[in-house]
């Protein structure tokens, strides 16, 4: 081997090592467990308290219509969501006006299925556009969905 070939490969085994052993070095060390992504804690008058900045929304519940069109004509959807620190923790969607069979069968299979979609997500991230096999009521519920973020801005 040449002296130049055996200084590369000492100058790449001692890189290799200096490499591994700073990666080992912080095994040793404690894990910083400190989340800064997390909002203080502030309290309040009361002695209670409270996340000073973990939502843009104000909990509680929410309801709002919201129109799209169907082969059948335009349809109306009643969406109500339960907001807890801008979380959805329950959601429900009812259309008490449909007859037409074809939008009441697709409007059953989204609303049979489009909690499992929306609860435990954050409103904002929130956007659905085929739930149990619906595409167009998943309109209606965008649409109302925006009504509700307008209403639960904090």
């Amino acid at each position: 081997m040449t002296p130049r070939r055996r200084a590369a490969l000492a100058l790449a085994t001692t890189s290799l090592a200096a490499f591994g052993l700073s990666a080992c070095a912080t095994a040793d060390e404690p894990a910083d467990t400190t989340d800064e992504t997390t909002a203080p804690e502030t309290s309040t008058s009361d002695g209670t308290t409270t996340d000073s900045g973990s939502s843009a929304y104000a909990d509680g519940t929410y309801s709002a219509d919201g129109s799209y069109t169907s082969p059948g004509g335009e349809e109306t959807i009643t969406v109500t969501v339960t907001l807890a620190d801008g979380v959805i923790e329950d959601v429900e969607v009812e259309n008490p006006e449909t007859t037409n069979p074809n939008s009441l069968r697709y409007q059953g299979e989204f609303i049979d299925g489009i909690a499992a979609e929306v609860v435990g997500v954050p409103l904002d991230d929130v956007s659905v556009d085929r739930v149990g096999g619906s595409s167009l009521t998943s309109g209606g519920f965008e649409d109302a969905l925006e009504t509700i973020r307008d209403e639960a801005a904090a």
